[in-house]
């Protein structure tokens, strides 16, 4: 190989990534007294500077970017963007990077231009793939070629899951909705991910390297903005997709942009793997071979256009960028922005006016030029160029400060999300990039700095709002302390906060983990386990502390849940009978085997006693055994229905019980109403809640909302055992309301009652009523908490006829045949009738209604 010492020698060294050529490159300017390299990124260009500048002193080291210009004033070195390039200026080395950009379709035209014109003095270096040598070679007769193998090995390793992915992996796709959506779910998996795309502000992209470089995390997911030199140490990449959007078409990968972005794994002498996410599954084995081997194809043309434009006229711009390319291997470049914006701003009859002259078709292709750094916004960029044109060929010739400023000022702004700041630091850039002409503007060096602060300023937003989203430093921290199989510190504090290293996971409540839900309640399993190894502990000590507790302690809740000290433990289920449920314990890691049963034995203790004391009088029911069958099959009745039952279902047994039986019930508090049997003593508020519990837990009913305590009638909803649930806790659902039974026994006496003493007869007796009828009493609605027409409607539902007179009064009589809809069913027997109406006959003789009930037997 021909050294390199050689002087004014054209270089192409040529290989695949990850072979140290850039730093060749810059190591070769550095032995020169002065040299200038285009670098493919911006990016690059900011790091390659500051290398230089630690080697040569900021004053003799320049910054030409399109939106960044540091150029002090005995600069020898200049580290630039290709289109940048002052190319003007003599240096004595001169360097390309990343020349196989001679065949991109948006930018390759400058990379060909920089290929055949630009020159070192003494020496020209051109970096890039070996595919293209052979058209270097037809192009530059006399360049020099030197190939770099790969220092380390490229492996692929085929697909695998997210979620399963190395350590130090860098995960590509290429669209930022999905670099958004995987990056969520490697930092609510793996704890965080930095995220590099082309889209973010050089700054940005810097500070999410570093979070990856420094260690805060172990993914980066990126769009194909890694492939271009940035150097970092990935391990492994794995491709999210195999397809890109080339801002034309949706297209497969070429295998030289797989071998680009793939050889960003593996550093120096570490070997590199790549592969797939599960999703996208195994690559073709014909890629896979020439990714390892880095065997592709030539390239066979590149992008040009004819860099000697002539500014004479308008026609004559158009002409000479239309011109035909020289070679064959030469493509012309069709659509390209500035050439875009070039023809559509020249369909404007008013600005092809302005465009007169050499100086001002000059002018206008410049303008044309400005980068719309958004991409998404063709037309709003193209009127963007178009009022920058008129205002420069306006008689000032110079843009209106307030206009700039009106521009400038919408964008200074650090709220918005992740998508409003991207969009906000691409539409600074352009007036950076504008900043920077100093015959535009009057006060230039004023407005770069100004549009540079707000960059800065939107820049460090954006890596904060990157960082809050898609970083969990907290679990970051614990998955690299697993990784390195550090034992983990683990405490549970007095209020229960679970704490591992220092890093807070959750709450211990009772005997239940609530785990920290920031980061969406998917943390890792192993951080998990070092955080339950601190709870077992515990555990122990709390269920010594539930077993010494008093009863006060625990509690029910409306739900059927089992509450100690305010936090749920268990909950109600259903046993082999409505007074005997069980105490299911939810599934729980912590409490398994022997403690389970511990915590369950204690419960169920406490449980017996509740019911024990607030149900007495219904379970002493159960052990009465001086009863006849009748009664014995009355008193079943009663305890399964906890209570409460209406008289038409046991009517058959009333009809047979003997005096011995009813004296035998009314001493164990069970009353024979008309309308129902219930228990007096059932009807306290908080015992009406407790079976409205036992009824729930033995039925399975879940979806029936316990009353407010303390009513003796509220409406009800429709749904599937309403009934049931109310009679259950001492209610009867009538006309669409719950009414305590007693309360209902209370109504229905005070109907009889004014109907006899109006001298219509007694309701259900013999049907003697006549047709008149009498005042609703008005003490009725308060007394149920009812409007009259909700009074009217139940007392229709107990049998009784309503209507009103034409003073609007509620009146009612008796149905006709005395028989009422609900009090006397249909199923009642000639017998049942016989002993009611005897029962009625044989009323005391100091009753008020002696005297009335005997007039209606005459």
């Amino acid at each position: 190989m021909t050294p390199l010492t050689d002087r004014s020698r054209v270089w192409a060294v040529l290989g695949p990534t990850n072979t140290g050529k850039t730093w060749l490159a810059v190591e070769r300017m550095l032995g020169h007294p002065s040299g200038m390299m285009g670098f493919p990124l911006r990016l690059l260009a900011r790091e390659n500077y500051e290398r230089v500048v630690r080697a040569k002193g900021v004053g003799k080291v320049a910054l030409i970017t399109g939106e960044e210009k540091i150029i002090p004033a005995e600069a020898r070195y200049f580290l630039c963007t290709v289109e940048s390039m002052p190319v003007g200026r003599p240096v004595d080395f001169l360097a390309i990077d990343e020349i196989q950009l001679c065949a991109d379709p948006d930018r390759g035209h400058v990379f060909t231009d920089r290929l055949l014109n630009a020159r070192g003095r003494e020496e020209t270096m051109f970096l890039g793939a070996t595919t293209m040598e052979p058209l270097l070679r037809r192009l530059l007769p006399d360049c020099l070629f030197e190939t770099r193998p790969r220092f380390s090995n490229l492996t692929y390793t085929g697909p695998r899951k997210l979620t399963r992915l190395p350590r130090r992996s860098a995960i590509v796709a290429f669209s930022a909705g999905d670099v958004y959506a995987i990056a969520e779910l490697v930092r609510r998996q793996r704890g965080g991910a930095a995220v590099v795309m082309g889209a973010l502000s050089p700054r940005t992209r810097n500070a999410q390297v570093a979070l990856y470089q420094n260690g805060e995390v172990d993914y980066m997911v990126a769009t194909d903005a890694i492939g271009m030199g940035l150097n970092m140490d990935v391990d492994h990449v794995a491709f999210a997709a195999m397809e890109k959007f080339d801002g034309s078409r949706q297209r497969p990968l070429r295998s030289t942009e797989v071998a680009q972005i793939a050889g960003r794994a593996g550093r120096y002498m570490n070997d590199g793997t790549f592969g797939t996410t599960g999703e996208v599954g195994p690559l073709p084995t014909e890629l896979v071979e020439r990714v390892e081997s880095h065997q592709f194809q030539a390239v066979r043309g590149i992008q040009w256009r004819n860099a000697a434009l002539e500014f004479s006229s308008v026609a004559a711009l158009h002409n000479s960028l239309n011109a035909p390319a020289p070679l064959d291997i030469l493509s012309r470049t069709r659509d390209a922005p500035d050439q875009v914006a070039l023809e559509t701003l020249t369909r404007e009859d008013e600005i092809r006016s302005l465009a007169r002259g050499r100086e001002a078709v000059a002018l206008l292709w410049e303008v044309c030029r400005v980068p719309d750094f958004r991409k998404i916004h063709e037309e709003s960029h193209i009127r963007l160029q178009g009022q920058i044109y008129r205002h420069l060929t306006a008689r000032a010739g110079r843009l209106p400060p307030d206009w700039i400023a009106g521009h400038v000022k919408r964008l200074d702004s650090t709220d918005g999300d992740i998508h409003t700041l991207t969009d906000r630091i691409a539409s600074i850039r352009v007036w950076t990039y504008v900043a920077h002409r100093n015959d535009w503007l009057a006060d230039a060096e004023h407005w770069r700095e100004r549009t540079r602060a707000i960059e800065d300023r939107l820049s460090d937003a954006l890596h904060e709002r990157l960082t809050q989203r898609f970083v969990d430093r907290r679990s970051a921290v614990l998955m690299r302390k697993l990784n390195d199989r550090a034992e983990l510190f683990a405490v549970v504090d007095r209020d229960g906060a679970v704490q591992v290293e220092d890093h807070y996971l959750g709450r211990l409540q009772a005997f239940t983990f609530a785990q920290d839900r920031r980061d969406g309640g998917k943390g890792d399993k192993a951080v998990l386990n070092a955080a339950l190894k601190a709870l077992h502990g515990e555990i122990g000590r709390r269920i010594l502390a539930l077993e010494a507790a008093e009863d006060s302690a625990l509690t029910l809740t409306d739900d059927g849940a089992v509450a100690w000290d305010g936090a749920v433990i268990a909950r109600l289920g259903r046993g082999p009978e409505p007074l005997r449920p069980v105490v299911d314990l939810p599934p729980n890691d912590l409490l398994t085997g022997e403690r389970a049963r511990r915590v369950q034995a204690r419960l169920a203790a406490w449980l017996e006693r509740l019911l024990d004391r607030e149900l007495r009088p219904l379970m002493d029911l159960r052990d009465v055994g001086d009863l006849s069958g009748a009664g014995r099959g009355l008193v079943y009745q009663v305890v399964e229905a906890l209570g409460t039952v209406p008289r038409a279902a046991v009517a058959p047994q009333l009809a047979k019980l003997t005096g011995a039986d009813r004296k035998t019930l009314a001493r164990r508090h069970v009353r024979l109403g008309v309308e129902s049997v219930f228990m007096p003593p059932l009807l306290k508020p908080r015992v009406q809640r407790l079976r409205g519990l036992l009824w729930r837990a033995s039925s399975g009913g879940t979806g029936l909302i316990l009353p407010p305590q303390g009513r003796v009638s509220y409406r009800t909803e429709e749904a599937t055992d309403v009934e049931a649930f109310h009679r259950a806790m001492g209610f009867r659902v009538m006309a669409g309301r719950a009414v305590r039974a007693d309360m209902l026994e209370r109504f229905a006496a005070r109907l009889r009652k004014t109907l006899r003493e109006a001298g219509t007869g007694e309701a259900g007796e013999a049907g003697e009523a006549g047709e008149a009828g009498c005042p609703l009493p008005s003490e009725l609605a308060p007394m149920l908490g009812m409007s009259l027409e909700e009074v009217e409607a139940l007392a229709g539902a107990l049998g009784f006829r309503t209507w009103r007179d034409e003073a609007g009064a509620v009146l009612y009589r008796a149905e006709r045949g005395g028989r009422r809809a609900r009090g006397r069913e249909r199923s009642e027997t000639a017998e049942a009738r016989r002993h009611r109406l005897a029962r009625g006959r044989a009323a005391a003789s100091d009753s008020p209604f002696a005297v009335l009930a005997e007039k209606a037997r005459a």
